[in-house]
């Protein structure tokens, strides 16, 4: 909703009030010149009052609901907007890149050393682009109800293992870590939570950065696991932690915005989480830090 509609939309209501309030009163005056001349009349017009006043009330709630959704609206609005402008950006960085290491390969004379390291750091640049677009199709998917669960029995240990053994092989460093190795059943949508991990070891390398340690934890509870991603970034502010699961949502000015990101990564995170009929968490890491608790229920 356009901000200028959501204007009108107060003017016309402050007018409806106002000359609401305009009407009863000189109702009530026209009552009290009336009300000795005749009795019935004093009655009609008291009932009409009462019925008055249960509009009133009538329209106040309405004006106020109407009042939250446009709120919700004008938020979502600026959301989308956020999201529009990063997209754009995310999308032609890693092309704009690709093109600048397929030029130099084809156009210069070089090792082949460094023709392998522009491929691979073109195929860095692709992968980031595939992970983007599944984000978005995710994001439409859940939004359409098109996203099945299909359960199976897997070890979570042993994927949590390969998800950080590919994206250390990426970064070149062995920045994402396990915090124990103990084998861990889980009955869960294999492929959904390695996008639920990718999304979040993803995330904690955004914003903590490629030297600080990413740490995936997994452990068994009284009726359920729980597990998660751990890093030692500037941490999330307690205003924003009930935010960041929104779609769209992102901390700060999208314009002036460094890390990269569409804003679904968490949103995606929340609602696969929702699927499993889990919960998800945004907990403070100790000593400093950000620590995503996901618990699941045994079935």
């Amino acid at each position: 909703m356009k901000r200028r509609t959501a204007l009108i939309f107060y003017i016309l209501s402050v007018y409806v009030f106002v000359q609401f309030i305009w009407w009863g009163y000189h109702l009530i005056e026209l009552t009290e010149e009336v009300s000795h001349a005749s009795e019935d009349v004093s009655k009609r017009v008291i009932m009409i009052l009462g019925e008055g006043a249960v509009f009133l009330v009538l329209l106040v709630t309405g004006i106020w609901q109407i009042h939250r959704s446009i709120g919700k609206e004008l938020k979502l609005s600026e959301r989308q907007n956020n999201f529009l402008l990063s997209v754009t950006h995310e999308l032609k960085t890693p092309l704009a890149a690709n093109k600048l290491y397929l030029q130099t390969v084809t156009k210069r004379d070089l090792s082949k050393e460094q023709q392998n390291e522009l491929i691979k750091k073109a195929i860095e640049e692709n992968t980031r682009l595939e992970r983007m677009i599944d984000n978005i199709l995710n994001a439409s998917r859940l939004e359409n109800n098109a996203l099945k669960l299909g359960k199976e029995s897997f070890d979570l240990t042993l994927l949590m293992q390969n998800i950080a053994s590919r994206f250390n092989t990426m970064l070149e460093k062995e920045t994402v870590e396990l915090e124990n190795k103990e084998p861990i059943s889980i009955s869960a949508d294999k492929f959904l939570i390695e996008t639920i991990l990718n999304n979040l070891v993803d995330n904690a390398l955004k914003y903590a950065g490629n030297e600080s340690p990413v740490v995936l934890y997994a452990i068994r509870t009284n009726g359920g696991i729980s597990f998660g991603v751990k890093d030692n970034g500037p941490g999330i502010s307690n205003d924003y932690k009930s935010e960041i699961f929104k779609k769209f949502f992102r901390i700060g000015n999208e314009e002036i915005r460094t890390q990269k990101g569409s804003g679904l990564g968490l949103f995606i995170v929340s609602q696969l989480v929702k699927m499993h009929g889990g919960t998800v968490e945004c907990l403070d890491n100790q000593p400093k830090g950000t620590n995503f608790k996901i618990t699941l229920r045994d079935d």
